[in-house]
């Protein structure tokens, strides 16, 4: 058995990286998405600092359904401006660069996460004689909500338009959601067009991997005609 030449190694070794690389960027591109959680606006669904793999392709080839957890870019400024980065530029330059290829996870700096509460043409409500939200008229348990909170301590009715999400965080009591933003361009509602993908499992640490639940109330709701 020949050995390589040292002088072959040396040329396919960047060969090898760069297409490890472009691998990296093509599933990062249109498969899948990394991201940290940087908030506990979804306790105990999500802790801070769980880091999720997001699902781009299922958007392609199903509709977004209620009771899913999805990540989408920031609709009309939710977050405010964001904060400038104090780390060097080469630093920064650095870190985008990991980001991109997927080798660190996207920090989700104006990106959010949030459940799917309500797709196009549904009334939601909050809340019925039990407490409970009502979809389409039929009141929803939601186990997912973090423990001690209610499902919401607003009260309100919203419809949702066609091609919008209305979203709500599991920790109700700590989630800037679509209840706080009705007076928004979008009335609180979240374009799908800004939907970047599925949340569908923790990746990290591995003590809290897991596939993420669908609320399956949620799920089970009539489609409003």
């Amino acid at each position: 058995m020949r050995l390589p030449r040292k002088g072959s190694l040396l040329r396919e070794v960047p060969i090898i990286v760069v297409s490890a690389l472009i691998v990296s960027i093509i599933i990062k591109t249109f498969f899948l998405h990394f991201f940290f959680i940087p908030s506990g606006s979804m306790e105990n669904t999500l802790q801070v600092g769980d880091r999720i793999a997001v699902n781009k392709l299922a958007n392609f080839f199903s509709d977004i359904k209620r009771g899913e957890v999805v990540v989408f870019r920031d609709p009309a400024k939710w977050l405010g401006e964001p904060a400038p980065s104090t780390a060097s530029a080469p630093i920064r330059a650095l870190q985008s660069g990991l980001e991109t290829v997927g080798i660190l996870p996207d920090p989700a700096k104006q990106y959010l996460i949030k459940r799917v509460v309500g797709v196009g043409g549904d009334s939601v409500i909050c809340c019925d004689a039990k407490g409970h939200l009502t979809i389409n008229g039929t009141s929803v348990n939601e186990p997912y909500i973090f423990a001690g909170n209610t499902p919401s301590d607003s009260k309100f009715t919203v419809t949702v338009p066609k091609g919008y999400i209305w979203v709500m965080g599991d920790h109700r009591g700590a989630s800037a959601d679509s209840r706080f933003h009705t007076d928004d361009i979008h009335k609180g509602m979240v374009p799908l067009k800004d939907v970047v993908g599925r949340a569908e499992f923790v990746v990290w640490p591995f003590n809290h991997a897991k596939f993420l639940s669908v609320g399956h109330d949620l799920s089970k709701v009539t489609v409003k005609n």
